[in-house]
């Protein structure tokens, strides 16, 4: 039986907003529907929330559930990557749909960085993730997926996550199987880990679902 994501990785949401406006963003209607911020649009940083990396206890957390780090504005990272370096036994996930619009370096080693892509033509995002972000992980998300990925170039990509679209936005477009294995199947050739988000077991079929985890993950799950 497939597994939630959620059951491995927990949402810190330290910045609510974003200012990319996707139409299939969950991020800005939950926003909305709990009044997080009087302003999906504008980014705003929930300090106070640092608080949690201070547990002793090890977790993978991911801090742009609710925000794009393209976002990010300096004096926010500098308090927040400082707590971080602080607390070795966490590890924290990052994401950006713009990583061309950065300028950052990291030397942390429980720091992953990632891109999000959707279709062909945001591929590019890979080379200026690596580019843009010095790191000494990376990660990315096909989410969601709405078209055949075609040849990827996974080189210095640590980890693979895969997903749908869900919700009942108007003109939805859910993710076929080929889409997926074609991906799944590049990575793997590269021994990188893959996973499968559990919104795609009826597309896949339970049986061919792959759900694995970065090493270091796996010793921080609660």
């Amino acid at each position: 039986m497939s597994q939630c994501i959620k059951s491995f990785i927990q949402n810190m949401n330290i910045v609510v907003g974003c200012t990319i406006g996707c139409s299939y963003c969950y991020a800005r209607n939950n926003c909305r529907r709990f009044r997080m911020t009087p302003d999906f649009s504008r980014p705003e940083y929930m300090s106070h929330k640092l608080r949690r990396l201070d547990n002793p206890r090890p977790h993978n957390f991911l801090l742009t559930g609710m925000s794009d780090f393209s976002d990010w504005h300096s004096e926010w990272n500098a308090e927040i990557f400082e707590r971080i370096a602080h607390n070795p036994q966490h590890t924290c996930l990052f994401l950006t749909k713009h990583p061309e619009r950065i300028n950052f370096d990291t030397s942390l080693d429980n720091v992953w960085m990632g891109v999000t892509i959707t279709c062909e033509a945001e591929k590019e995002r890979l080379r200026l993730l690596q580019k843009h972000i010095k790191a000494r992980h990376y990660h990315v998300t096909f989410e969601p997926l709405f078209g055949d990925i075609g040849d990827i170039d996974f080189k210095g990509i640590d980890w693979v996550v895969i997903g749908t679209e869900t919700g009942h936005r108007k003109g939805k477009i859910t993710a076929h199987p080929q889409w997926v294995t074609h991906i799944a199947q590049q990575a793997k050739a590269h021994g990188i880990p893959v996973f499968m988000k559990e919104e795609l077991a009826p597309i896949v079929g339970e049986e061919h679902m792959i759900q694995e985890l970065p090493q270091t993950f796996i010793h921080s799950i609660p």
